[in-house]
């Protein structure tokens, strides 16, 4: 019979235990602004749980409470899931995770649990495990965007805004990179942005959002961490290579002239 532990990650355990993601790159900036950037979250009621099976890793779920989150909604008194992964499948880990969330929310006496899903893109949990633990999807938003809710209480549904195009406008056609510390692999995603944008000749900015009214004022889509626009078009919310950028680039360039 399998084992199964779980681990919340602390400021106390972290540099022992380590995050999850791009773990074999500790040295990396990428994982090393992660966990910076877990040990700030930690003071704000975030909470990262690592699943083991027989001592090995397994999955993790990363969620705080809607006030501190890095998506881009709005509601009050939610939880809002920021990652959920698992590398076992077959099992029922992620549900285990999910439920563990649940009962945090209910504990601290939330009116829910949120968590925003894309089918395009793997940066996003998928929608069909929360489906199953009774998540009813309340809101999109373009580019393939869902908004999922589980509600404890009878309270307001937590929205996406409605501005999305207007977001879009406010760059003057320049190549932006919008980014924040949450994932370690946004690094990655922006040097392949940057290496196509060079052999383009195109000049590339890098705006860092600090803070949660920043990210809700200016993210291009509602994964709110990462985005990159140009010539008031979308470019990508997740990694693409170096290749595909190029690509996506040219598509907007030749849709501008």
């Amino acid at each position: 019979m399998d084992n199964i532990e779980f681990i919340e990650l602390t400021t106390e355990n972290i540099e022992e235990i380590g995050c999850y993601c791009l773990r074999s790159k500790t040295k990396s900036t990428g994982y090393q602004g992660k966990k910076g950037w877990l040990i700030d979250q930690f003071r704000q009621g975030l909470t990262y749980i690592q699943m083991l099976e027989n001592e090995k890793l397994a999955g993790f779920i990363e969620y705080t409470p809607i006030e501190h989150s890095s998506r881009v909604v709005y509601g009050e008194n939610y939880y809002v899931i920021h990652c959920l992964w698992v590398n076992i499948t077959g099992k029922g880990y992620a549900t285990h995770l999910i439920e563990k969330v649940i009962q945090d929310a209910k504990d601290h006496k939330k009116n829910g649990v949120i968590v925003v899903t894309n089918p395009t893109t793997s940066w996003t949990p998928s929608k069909e495990v929360f489906i199953k633990k009774g998540f009813v999807e309340v809101d999109q938003a373009p580019y393939g965007f869902e908004l999922l809710v589980y509600k404890m209480e009878d309270a307001p549904n937590p929205y996406f805004p409605n501005d999305w195009e207007e977001r879009l406008t406010r760059y003057n056609n320049q190549l932006t990179i919008l980014r924040t510390k949450q994932c370690p692999y946004i690094d990655i995603a922006i040097d392949n942005v940057i290496e196509a944008a060079t052999k383009l000749d195109i000049k590339a900015e890098i705006q860092l959002l600090q803070s949660r009214e920043e990210l809700l004022r200016l993210s291009p889509t509602p994964y709110g961490v990462y985005g990159v626009v140009y010539k008031n078009q979308l470019i990508s919310y997740h990694r693409l290579t170096v290749h595909s950028a190029m690509k996506r680039m040219r598509e907007v360039s030749v849709l501008k002239i």
